[in-house]
């Protein structure tokens, strides 16, 4: 399936450089695939005509080598997300909101038609679930619960970064006698929600460093660190007493790499099932270089059922990244943070991730070629569009990544930029179709 001749002047920052590429749209499929929109759904916004196993909670199910999530009526499902729904905190957005809205509820209902008019099934992290769960039709939400960032934040230590929390040399505290402890007593609270089936799953963290230098940082610790002494242990094991990080070979940054993310992992998961047995535990988001990395997925794997991907730094995503993913995971992927800024918004944009394009249909664009990829991998079974609001200049406490840039379906005085709207519900209205008629492609190159 090729590119279409449609070119987006894309950048890093608002400073540029600017490139042009290549963008594939619905545009690119023949016209009777664009026209069909998916019908027949269930309660959830699961396809009625091809399931899996209803459990009355959703789950993940491979099927003719595509991952699906499958919903708690046995519906196959995608999760089509929005981050971060949730009113904003300045004095500016607050009356507006007060005049657009008139209520809490009205907030939320309308914000819930919004999000369903344009083909939205659910919202992703830091939502405030607790007013869309009271809507009529409340979203497919997912939580996320921090128990790394809380422990370090009640053991000490730990520093805010753009985006996530930093760790002292880029070691969280997973060696920590204390740190299971802290997972089991913080994973009660999960005991609220287990009942329902509207909550996909739960996200334990935000982007941990899981850095290849790993055991370097650790070694760097104080020597009274629990971290500093399992990573000299470790490393004497293999190399005798006394070996130091000038010892490390490139194997051993891969093997403790994989310890470090096998043991998170394995102890957060641990403390969430054995509250809340129901539910998806969909991982801390891994991001960065860690994408690149087989030995992250292959220890998170085994411990999780579905992996958490934010997914930064490509136009389009990359095919072979997917296909590791999932090969070394032994499970499928949720997209939960990707998003691209308009420079026809009002916004300087210079902070965060996501690209930069000069206007909002070129965001639209941005947003069909990315899902096509995303479908046509067979591997990702929903993404999650950072965020629902552009950052408030005018907020003093938001995260230093989230200061001035145009990341939302709406401003930051709740309009709607319509023409980003127009392009996510062309695809959100037909991706059980576009994966039929992708798998069918796929067949077809098959020799």
């Amino acid at each position: 399936m090729g590119f279409a001749a449609v070119a987006v002047d894309v950048a890093a920052k608002p400073a540029g450089p600017w490139k042009t590429q290549a963008t594939r749209t619905l545009d690119d499929l023949p016209a009777e695939v664009a026209a069909r929109t998916d019908a027949g759904l269930d309660g959830y916004g699961g396809r009625r005509d091809r399931g899996g196993k209803a459990t009355g909670f959703f789950h993940a199910e491979q099927s003719n080598g595509r991952w699906w999530l499958i919903d708690p009526d046995g519906g196959l499902f995608i999760h089509k997300a929005v981050v971060s729904v949730a009113p904003l905190r300045t004095a500016g957005a607050q009356a507006v909101y007060r005049a657009k809205f008139g209520s809490d509820e009205g907030w939320a209902t309308q914000t819930m038609a919004l999000l369903r008019e344009h083909g939205f099934n659910g919202t992703g992290a830091w939502t405030d679930t607790a007013k869309l769960r009271a809507t009529p039709q409340p979203p497919v939400y997912t939580l996320i619960w921090n128990f790394m960032s809380g422990y370090g934040k009640q053991r000490g230590g730990t520093f805010q970064q753009p985006g996530h929390t930093g760790y002292p040399k880029d070691a969280i505290f997973v060696f920590d006698p204390e740190f299971e402890k802290f997972c089991d007593e913080h994973a009660r609270q999960l005991a609220a929600t287990k009942d329902d089936p509207r909550l996909l799953g739960h996200f334990t963290d935000n982007e941990l460093p899981f850095k290849r230098e790993a055991l370097a940082n650790y070694l760097a610790l104080p020597e009274t660190e629990a971290g500093h002494r399992a990573a000299a242990a470790w490393l004497w094991a293999r190399h005798g007493a006394g070996a130091t990080a000038k010892d490390i070979t490139e194997r051993d940054q891969q093997d403790f790499l994989a310890v470090v993310v096998e043991r998170y992992c394995e102890t957060v998961s641990r403390a969430i099932r054995r509250v809340d047995p129901n539910h998806l535990v969909l991982g801390p988001r891994l991001h960065g270089a860690a994408l690149r990395f087989p030995e992250v997925f292959r220890a998170a794997g085994p411990h999780l059922d579905v992996v958490a991907v934010n997914y930064y730094n490509a136009w389009t995503p990359v095919p072979e990244r997917m296909a590791m993913w999932v090969k070394e995971s032994g499970r499928p992927f949720l997209i939960t943070e990707w998003y691209a800024k308009g420079m026809d918004s009002g916004m300087a944009n210079t902070t965060g991730a996501g690209w930069t394009v000069k206007t909002q249909a070129d965001r639209g664009r941005f947003y069909e070629n990315f899902t096509l990829g995303l479908l046509e991998s067979r591997g990702c079974v929903g993404w999650h569009w950072f965020k629902y609001a552009d950052n408030d200049p005018a907020d003093t406490k938001a995260d230093p990544s989230n200061t001035d840039s145009n990341k939302g379906i709406v401003n930051h005085r709740y309009a709607p930029f319509a023409p980003l709207l127009v392009a996510m519900k062309r695809i959100n209205e037909r991706v059980f179709g576009l994966a039929d008629y992708l798998d069918a492609r796929a067949a077809e190159r098959r020799p």
